[in-house]
């Protein structure tokens, strides 16, 4: 084999695919190949990720319990088979980098495990420990994405993450919030940092990022994680009794779960979001809604009325 395409990194390489990809990417949603999960691209480096990754806030802090750790082996096993590799994950979530890091072990088809996890504490010396301390938990010498927390001291960590990206100990670097008040704030470094990720809430009840976020996240080219995408379970309240409306089968849309995630990924902006669970049928539900036909603008606006309108 020729010595140049011996050299060719795995990063540059999946790169190099999103352009050969990307003659397709002006396609409507609804007309891309409903037998592989929709993949978008990171707009820093080309590099595709599923719509549907994975949250670990409550679902993975559970210690050393042996039951809930058989249990989150098959979740994990479940949203590999099915396509997935985005698992966010922080230091805040109690036990549950330990727990990931521990059971990924035993998890087959991982190669295209894409982790990422957040710093949340003050000052440099605090940060960095704090991140190390996650690559050991987690068992990831270099971590895909690092995210400050909240806005937390980060100018501080701003500064560590950028010598930590030019170093290669991580990939992308983002900001989070899941307060809407902090929206000023992330817009502010959004507009003059040159971060690769933010990750916030949005969902079809809460709409707030379509206002300012996601518009300047397509103008800046910074790929979006949602977290929330179901209210921790307000939207799944909200509609209990309530019937799915026929049409939903035009987007190839099974269930309530399916209908709300696949309103948020078929926003422009949003690269991929997050839902959390810990039991097997739902994490299958939950990765069914990449997959198929997404809704388009006039969908999107159905969808919202009908939700409304219950």
């Amino acid at each position: 084999m020729n010595n140049q395409y011996r050299r060719l990194s795995r990063r540059k390489f999946l790169q190099v695919l999103a352009l050969l990809g990307s003659a397709s990417a002006g396609l409507p949603l609804a007309a891309q190949g409903s037998k592989s999960m929709l993949m978008k691209a990171i707009p820093s480096s080309g590099e595709k990720i599923p719509v549907i990754g994975m949250g670990s806030s409550g679902t993975f802090e559970v210690g050393n319990n042996q039951k809930a750790r058989a249990k989150l082996t098959k979740v994990l096993q479940t949203f590999f088979d099915q396509g997935g590799t985005v698992i966010d994950t922080s230091p805040m979530y109690g036990s549950s980098e330990q727990v990931l890091g521990e059971l990924l072990v035993n998890v087959q088809n991982t190669q295209s495990l894409f982790m990422a996890t957040k710093v949340w504490t003050q000052g440099r010396e605090e940060g960095i420990a704090q991140m190390q301390r996650s690559m050991a938990l987690l068992r990831r010498p270099i971590l895909d994405l690092i995210q400050i927390h909240n806005l937390l001291d980060w100018e501080t960590h701003w500064k560590t993450l950028r010598q930590w990206k030019q170093q290669g100990k991580v990939h992308y670097v983002g900001i989070t919030t899941h307060r809407g008040y902090d929206h000023d704030q992330l817009a502010y470094v959004m507009e003059n940092y040159p971060i690769d990720f933010i990750q916030f809430s949005y969902s079809i009840a809460n709409r707030k990022a379509e206002q300012r976020i996601l518009p300047l996240a397509a103008e800046r080219g910074i790929a979006t994680m949602v977290n929330r995408p179901f209210q921790r379970g307000d939207l799944f309240r909200s509609v209990k009794g309530k019937t799915l409306p026929a049409w939903a089968a035009d987007i190839d849309c099974n269930s309530w779960g399916q209908f709300f995630l696949k309103f948020v990924v078929s926003h422009p902006a949003v690269t991929c979001t997050i839902p959390a669970t810990s039991k097997v049928h739902h994490m299958k539900d939950n990765m069914g809604a990449g997959f198929g036909r997404m809704p388009d603008q006039q969908q999107r606006q159905k969808m919202l009325d009908y939700f409304e309108s219950l």
